[in-house]
C-alpha cells in the first residue's frame, strides 16, 4: 500500500472512531467542561504512562513546548463546546455543525499560509454550511446548541491547521502527549472554580461506574488511538481534506444516534436535505483529492 493510501485509510478509521464520540458522549451523565476535563485526564495518564515505556517523547525548546500546549487549549475549547452542544440540542445537531469545520478551514488555511484562497475549496465548504442553514432555519428549538456546535467546529479547524504544521518536524507521540497535558492544564482552574461554587457536590462531578466506563473507551480508542491516526495521515494530507473528510463523522455518529437514542423522531426534512449537502461535499472533495494525487504521480513518472 502506497503511503498516500495508507494516510487516507487511516483518516477513515479516525473519523470512524470519532463518530463514535457523539454517542459516547450523550451516554455519559456529566456536562461538557467535566466530561472533557476526564477524557483528557484519562488519555494524558496512558500517553505518558506509554512514553515512559516506549521512551519516544523527544525534548524540544520552550517555544515548542508551549505551542503544543497552547494548541492542546484549543482542542479542549473545541471538545467542550462539541459536548455542551449534544447536551444543548442532540447528538446528530452537534455533529452536523462539527461539519462546517471545513468552510471554515477554507478560509483560514490559505490566511496560515500566506497563500490565496481556492474557491473551489470555499463552494465545497458552503455545501456543508448550506446544510446547517436549513436545520438552523427549520428546527429553532435547537439554535442555542447549533450556535455552541459552530464555535467547537472554528476550534475544530484552527487546531487542524496547527497540527498539520506540526507534525512536518515533531513526532506523533510527542505532540499527542504536550497537547493532551497543556488542554489538561487549561481545563483545570475552570473545574476547580465549579467545585468551589457547587461545594464539590459529587453530583456532577465524579463519574459514576458506567461513566467511568464510557470515559475510558472515548480516552483510549477515539483519543489516543485515533489522534494517533489522524497526525500520522496529516503528514501526507492537507488539512483542509482532514476537515473535509471529517464531515463523514455526522453520518457515522447519526446513524449511531438514530439506532441507539431514536433521535429521527426529533428531525424533520430539513435534517435530511442538510446531511445530504454534507455528503455531496465529501465526494466532491474526495474525488478532487485523488484526481491531484494521480496527476502528480504522472508528473514525477
Amino acid at each position: 500500500m502506497s503511503t498516500f493510501k495508507k494516510a487516507l485509510v487511516q483518516l477513515h478509521v479516525f473519523v470512524f472512531l470519532a463518530g463514535l464520540t457523539g454517542s459516547l458522549g450523550f451516554l455519559i451523565k456529566l456536562n461538557g467542561l467535566v466530561l472533557v476535563f476526564y477524557r483528557i485526564l484519562i488519555t494524558v495518564i496512558v500517553l505518558w504512562v506509554l512514553a515512559l515505556f516506549r521512551k519516544n517523547i523527544y525534548s524540544y525548546n520552550l517555544k515548542t513546548k508551549f505551542s503544543l500546549l497552547g494548541t492542546g487549549a484549543i482542542i479542549a475549547l473545541h471538545w467542550v463546546c462539541f459536548y455542551q452542544s449534544i447536551k444543548l440540542a442532540n447528538v446528530s445537531i452537534a455533529l452536523v455543525c462539527f461539519s462546517s469545520t471545513s468552510l471554515f478551514s477554507s478560509f483560514l488555511e490559505p490566511l496560515w499560509k500566506h497563500a490565496k484562497i481556492q474557491f473551489q475549496e470555499i463552494l465545497i465548504g458552503s455545501l456543508s454550511l448550506l446544510g446547517i442553514l436549513l436545520i438552523f432555519h427549520f428546527d429553532t428549538q435547537f439554535r442555542t446548541g447549533i450556535i455552541v456546535g459552530l464555535f467547537s467546529a472554528l476550534f475544530a479547524a484552527i487546531f487542524s491547521i496547527i497540527n498539520k504544521r506540526f507534525t512536518s518536524h515533531i513526532d506523533v507521540q510527542t505532540i499527542q502527549s504536550y497537547e493532551m497535558t497543556g488542554g489538561l492544564l487549561f481545563l483545570l482552574p475552570f473545574v476547580l472554580l465549579l467545585g468551589f461554587n457547587t461545594g464539590f457536590n459529587p453530583m456532577g462531578l465524579i463519574p459514576t461506574p458506567m461513566d467511568w466506563f464510557w470515559l475510558s473507551i472515548l480516552a483510549i480508542a477515539c483519543t489516543v488511538w485515533s489522534t494517533h491516526l489522524m497526525l500520522s495521515s496529516l503528514k501526507h494530507i492537507s488539512a483542509f481534506t482532514l476537515n473535509v473528510t471529517l464531515n463523514l463523522e455526522p453520518v457515522y455518529g447519526i446513524i449511531l444516534a438514530f439506532i441507539l437514542f431514536k433521535e429521527q423522531k426529533q428531525l424533520g426534512l430539513s435534517f435530511y436535505a442538510g446531511i445530504l449537502c454534507i455528503i455531496i461535499s465529501v465526494i466532491i472533495q474526495m474525488r478532487r483529492i485523488v484526481k491531484q494525487h494521480r496527476t502528480a504521480q504522472i508528473k514525477i513518472n
